[in-house]
């Protein structure tokens, strides 16, 4: 497995499962991973015997365009993304990134387009971000492209007068993106950001790297049978769990359709599945069909429903996954 990261922490990652996803898929020709986020599963990936045609997705544009951005300028990504922690910046950066979801959203349809400014700024607020709701648009304050204002009428008055109770940015030793740093003599800072997006552009220089439904990457054998056996790693928005999914949409009532796809397509032996979910979320009673459960990282939540959902955490496997012995994943 590579130790290779995404520089951004993501609810719902996966990068403890990633040595039993990998051992169930063994070495396939071709990946696709739909709702990539962080990328836990692709960057986790062993080196393929051979060549491995690699395809990942997200359905938010900043994700997207993060991944993008990394493989195509490294470097100037790392150059936005290197800024101390301070909250006028955070809360100006997010209005600014909020007011370009939409515009960011149709220009990467143009399989060449990134943003490394928009990119390196998101990245730095996403480390520097408490909890759900960055870039999501659900805050109090916006632009109009030279100012920033709160859009309520009435600032806050509850929360013992706390006025309008700003989201506060995480304060762990105050470094956001270099919350930690290795030693690096004198290299400082900036070249450990420099050296880290640099790898990550170097692992993505030949993933193909789309922006859109989930279905748009696993619909046609062109980008999945067509090379070869495929592992799909699906991991859906969940139907349960509030604090599941910090950065992408919070359930949006798909994991349903994304279950009947895996069960419609599970017989055929150029597939290899591997689909997510709690516990009790799926349900797939056809032959073939196994499942592991682990357990996720605690992240920031501490509610009981927090702790239930990551000790329940749960892969199916399709049957034509590899099955020569019983696995089990050591938790770190």
């Amino acid at each position: 497995m590579s130790d290779l990261q995404a520089p951004f922490p993501y609810f719902g990652g996966k990068r403890k499962a990633a040595p039993l996803v990998w051992q169930r898929f063994g070495d396939v020709k071709n990946y696709v991973e739909p709702f990539c986020g962080s990328a836990a599963m692709l960057l986790a990936a062993p080196p393929p015997n051979g060549k491995r045609v690699e395809t990942i997705n997200d359905a938010d544009g900043f994700v997207a365009n993060f991944w993008r951005s990394v493989s195509f300028d490294p470097d100037a990504v790392a150059h936005w993304a290197d800024w101390p922690v301070t909250e006028a910046d955070l809360e100006a950066r997010h209005a600014w990134l909020v007011q370009r979801t939409d515009r960011l959203r149709w220009q990467l349809e143009d399989p060449d387009f990134y943003d490394a400014k928009i990119a390196g700024w998101w990245v730095w607020g996403v480390c520097a971000w408490i909890g759900s709701g960055w870039c999501a648009g659900t805050g109090p304050h916006i632009t109009n492209g030279v100012s920033i204002f709160d859009r309520r009428k009435l600032p806050h008055m509850g929360d013992a007068g706390r006025g309008i109770n700003r989201k506060l940015p995480h304060m762990d030793a105050g470094r956001g993106i270099n919350r930690k740093l290795p030693h690096m003599g004198n290299a400082g800072r900036g070249a450990f950001i420099v050296d880290w997006m640099r790898q990550l552009g170097e692992r993505l220089r030949d993933v193909r790297i789309a922006n859109g439904d989930w279905m748009r990457v696993i619909a046609s054998d062109s980008v999945t049978t067509k090379h070869g056996v495929t592992g799909v790693f699906l991991d859906p928005p969940y139907e349960k769990g509030a604090m599941d999914y910090a950065i992408a949409s919070v359930g949006s009532g798909i994991s349903a359709k994304v279950r009947e796809w895996c069960v419609a397509n599970g017989d055929n032996p150029l597939f290899r599945i591997a689909l997510s979910g709690h516990g009790d979320e799926h349900e797939i009673e056809v032959p073939g069909w196994t499942r592991e459960t682990w357990k996720a990282g605690s992240g920031y939540a501490r509610t009981a429903e927090a702790t239930a959902n990551r000790k329940s955490e749960t892969i199916w496997f399709s049957p034509h996954c590899v099955r020569e012995r019983e696995f089990a994943l050591v938790s770190a």
